[in-house]
């Protein structure tokens, strides 16, 4: 529960979308401490390529519409929240997308990706790109884990190839990212990092618009820090794309009414 003390270090979405609505926190002044904590960490951690020059304006945006708009029963549950993508997934905007490589600096995609147009469906501000390791770690399985020639090395023995989505989350940077896996590449970063990933069954997330490694085997999830966080992004991104024709057999067994229904406290009581 929020108090007077509120910090935005640690908070989670719950945390977030409370001191939104009680108009403790704007989403403007939760872009400005993520850019200036990235400004001061990131030439150490190495997590994030590059930032959206228009995430102010995209969080102006959602504060004015949270003016006008009840923040529980009329805002979908992410508005006006940053989130840092993987650079291997499209942007229709000033950002780039480029896996990391210099290859691709400067190329234009022709459409926002599936999972980001579902984002910006939700009211995210779309804040930046996370490093990885080059070309998903298919650019060479002899270079280290965590490296790209645009993001350099992320530290600390990040794992890969979602290095710089676990990382952000980790340290602060941004409160919820995705990655995308096709062997570990979600779940390897975000163990190792001490966060919480999501490596969704394939075709339960589209791919479209994402740089692609294995059509059997690629999957885009969120990284957060918390169970709770990573199942409501989860939920944001999930469902068809006739752009993804694995999401048309896997959109049939998503749960009425989300996976949020059910977290529960004891959820995992009794397990082994």
């Amino acid at each position: 529960m929020l108090t007077s003390t509120f910090s935005i270090q640690e908070a989670t979405l719950e945390d977030i979308r409370l001191a939104f609505n009680e108009k403790r926190l704007t989403s403007k002044q939760l872009v400005e401490f993520y850019l200036e904590e990235i400004s001061k960490l990131n030439p150490i951690l190495f997590a994030v390529i590059e930032t959206n020059p228009d995430a102010l304006i995209q969080a102006e945006n959602a504060d004015r519409e949270r003016e006008l708009k009840d923040v529980t029963t009329e805002l979908p549950f992410l508005h006006g929240v940053p989130i840092l993508l993987k650079d291997l997934i499209s942007t229709k905007d000033k950002l780039s997308k480029t896996a990391g490589s210099l290859a691709l600096l400067g190329s234009i995609v022709p459409r926002d990706a599936g999972v980001v147009k579902r984002l910006r469906d939700s009211g995210v501000v779309i804040f930046g790109k996370a490093s990885l390791s080059e070309w998903a770690h298919f650019r060479s399985f002899a270079i280290p884990s965590g490296w790209s020639a645009r993001g350099l090395q992320g530290k600390v023995n990040p794992c890969g190839s979602s290095s710089g989505s676990a990382i952000s989350v980790a340290a602060n940077l941004v409160a919820v990212s995705l990655g995308t896996e096709t062997d570990g590449s979600i779940l390897c970063p975000s163990s190792q990092n001490s966060v919480v990933g999501i490596k969704p069954t394939v075709g339960l997330t589209s791919r479209a618009g994402v740089v692609p490694v294995s059509l059997r085997q690629d999957s885009v999830g969120p990284i957060c820090r918390t169970v709770s966080d990573a199942v409501i992004v989860l939920d944001a991104i999930v469902g068809y794309d006739p752009l993804d024709e694995a999401t048309k057999t896997a959109s049939q067994f998503i749960s009425k009414g989300g996976y949020k229904q059910f977290l529960t406290a004891r959820g995992l009581r009794g397990r082994d």
